[in-house]
C-alpha cells in the first residue's frame, strides 16, 4: 500500500515484453497493482501516485523460474544465496532441487526459505533423510548410496505436511549419487511420487545404472535433469541422432530439463541434441557450490548459453518461465496474464560477442551478452 492507502501501482514502460504463455512478443507497457498482474498494453496511463520505470531498450518477461537450484544457504555444503543470485541474474523463483530431505527439510523451511521472502524458493524434496549432505570440492559422498537412509515413510510425511511448499520429489542416482545401490533409490523415489501425488525430478550421472534403465521408469510429468550432459549416459548416439529411449520417454510427456551445474551440460551433446530436433522443455542452472562461479553461474547466464547455441530469444525465456512453471504446476507464475502474481524479470540482450563455456572446457561465442537490470516481486520494482 502506499502512504496514502491505496494499492501500489507500478508500469514498466516501452520494453520488449516477451510472455510465451500468451505467445506476446512486441515493445509494450506492463502495469502492476496490489500485487498482480493488472495490464499489459501501449502507453498505460500513469495515476498520480503511480510509479513508472522508463525501460526502453530492455527486455521484460515473466518473473524468471529456475527449475534446479541448491539454495539451502548456511545448512549445506552445497548450497548458495538464492537472495544474492536474484539481484545478480533477475530470477524471481528458485526451485531448491532436493537440498533438503526429510530429516533437515523444517530447518530449510524456517531459516532460509521464509527469511527469503519475496524471493520464492520452492523445494523438492530428496529421497535421502539428510538431503545432500556431503557435496563440496574435497568431501563427497552419494546420499542414496545407504538404503538406511531412505525412508519412504518419512518422506511421505514431510511432503505431506509441507504440501504448501513441495513441488515434487528428487532423487539422485549414478555411480557419484548412489553407487552401488544403483536403480533402487528411482523405484523408492517412484513409489514416494506417487503416493504424494507429486512430479519426480531424477538427477543421473555417470553409469550405473544407465541411461535406458532411468529413462523407462520415468512418468509423465516427471522431470530428467541433466538431459544434455556429456558422455557417458548422454541422450545423442555417437552417430547422430537421438536414443529411441529418449524419444520414447519424451512421447510419453517427461519433461527435459538442462541441469547445467558443474558436470551436466555439454555444448558436442547440445548440439547434436538441437540439430536432431530435440530441444529442452525447461532450462535451468543447477547452480551450487561448484558451479556459481563457473561454469553455470546462474540462470541468466544459462539462457544465453542456449541462446548463442541457436534457440531464439523467446524460446529460450519459455525454457526459463512458462515451461518451468508448468513442470512444477504452478500456472499461476511465469506468465504476465492478468490477475497472476505480480512478477517480472527485466535484463539487457546486448550486442557483444561473449565466450560460453561448457562442463568439458569447451568455448563458444555468441553474439550477445545478457546482463541482468531488475526485478518486480509482489507488483514493486525489488532493490
Amino acid at each position: 500500500m502506499t502512504a496514502t492507502g491505496q494499492p501500489h501501482d507500478l508500469i514498466l514502460r516501452g520494453a520488449r515484453v516477451i510472455d510465451p504463455s500468451q505467445n506476446l512478443d512486441r515493445v509494450t507497457d506492463v502495469r502492476f497493482t496490489g500485487g498482480k498482474i493488472a495490464a499489459v498494453g501501449d502507453q498505460l496511463p500513469p495515476g498520480p501516485a503511480t510509479e513508472v520505470r522508463d525501460l526502453r531498450g530492455k527486455i521484460v518477461t515473466p518473473g524468471l523460474i529456475d527449475l534446479h537450484t541448491h539454495v539451502y544457504w548456511g545448512g549445506t555444503s552445497i548450497g548458495v544465496d538464492a537472495v544474492a543470485l536474484a539481484r545478480t541474474s533477475a530470477t524471481a523463483t528458485f526451485v531448491d532441487a532436493g537440498t533438503a530431505g526429510p530429516g533437515n527439510f523444517p530447518g530449510f523451511r524456517k531459516h532460509v526459505i521464509e527469511p527469503a521472502l519475496p524471493v520464492r524458493i520452492l523445494p523438492l524434496l530428496n529421497l535421502s533423510f539428510a538431503g545432500i549432505f556431503a557435496f563440496s570440492g574435497t568431501v563427497m559422498v552419494g546420499e542414496c548410496e545407504d538404503l538406511r537412509l531412505l525412508d519412504l515413510n518419512e518422506c511421505v510425511r514431510v511432503a505431506r505436511e509441507h504440501a504448501d511448499l513441495v513441488v515434487g520429489i528428487k532423487v539422485r542416482v549414478g555411480r557419484g549419487a548412489s553407487g552401488k545401490s544403483g536403480i533402487a533409490p528411482m523405484d523408492m523415489a517412484l513409489e514416494v511420487a506417487e503416493a504424494t501425488g507429486l512430479p519426480l525430478m531424477a538427477h543421473l550421472d555417470h553409469p550405473p545404472p544407465s541411461r535406458l534403465d532411468v529413462m523407462s521408469r520415468l512418468r509423465k510429468g516427471d522431470i530428467l535433469t541433466h538431459c544434455f550432459r556429456p558422455f557417458p549416459n548422454a541422450p545423442a548416439r555417437p552417430g547422430g541422432g537421438v536414443w529411441p529411449e529418449v524419444l520414447a520417454a519424451r512421447e510419453r510427456g517427461v519433461i527435459f530439463d538442462i541441469g547445467h551445474g558443474a558436470g551436466s551440460c555439454g555444448f558436442a551433446t547440445s548440439r547434436a541434441m538441437l540439430a536432431a530436433g530435440f530441444k529442452p522443455d525447461v532450462i535451468s542452472s543447477d547452480v551450487h557450490i561448484l558451479s556459481v562461479d563457473g561454469p553455470a553461474y546462474d540462470l541468466l547466464q544459462t539462457l544465453a548459453k542456449f541462446h548463442a547455441l541457436g534457440m531464439s530469444l523467446p524460446e529460450v525465456v519459455a525454457c526459463g518461465t512458462t515451461n518451468a512453471a508448468q513442470a512444477i504446476r504452478r500456472p499461476d507464475l511465469g506468465t504476465l496474464k492478468v490477475g497472476s502474481v505480480g512478477e517480472a524479470s527485466i535484463f539487457e540482450v546486448l550486442p557483444e560477442p561473449t565466450e560460453y563455456k561448457d562442463v568439458v572446457g569447451e568455448v563458444i561465442t555468441g553474439a550477445h551478452r545478457f546482463v541482468a537490470h531488475g526485478l518486480v516481486l509482489d507488483g514493486k520494482w525489488w532493490t
